[in-house]
């Protein structure tokens, strides 16, 4: 029973983290087209990485994961 039990605790651990990555995919994504249209040339440049490794990040860990894992529109 304590082994299941710690799997049960891993699972969950898992879980979470997908979710947060989905998260912070989301913010990432905004920011990132955010600062891609207001900033500066080098800002650009910057935010061109954070919206690569956003899609990447949503491509991982699902689109809806961290949305409906925190319950962010119910």
């Amino acid at each position: 029973m304590v082994l299941l039990d710690y799997f049960d605790q891993f699972i969950d651990g898992i879980e979470f983290l997908i979710a947060l990555g989905s998260i912070i995919g989301l913010l990432g994504l905004i920011v990132g087209f955010i600062f891609l249209i207001w900033g500066g040339p080098r800002m650009r440049g910057r935010m061109i990485g954070v919206l690569i490794f956003s899609f990447i990040l949503l491509g991982v860990c699902g689109f809806n994961t961290g949305l409906i894992y925190f319950r962010v529109f119910r």
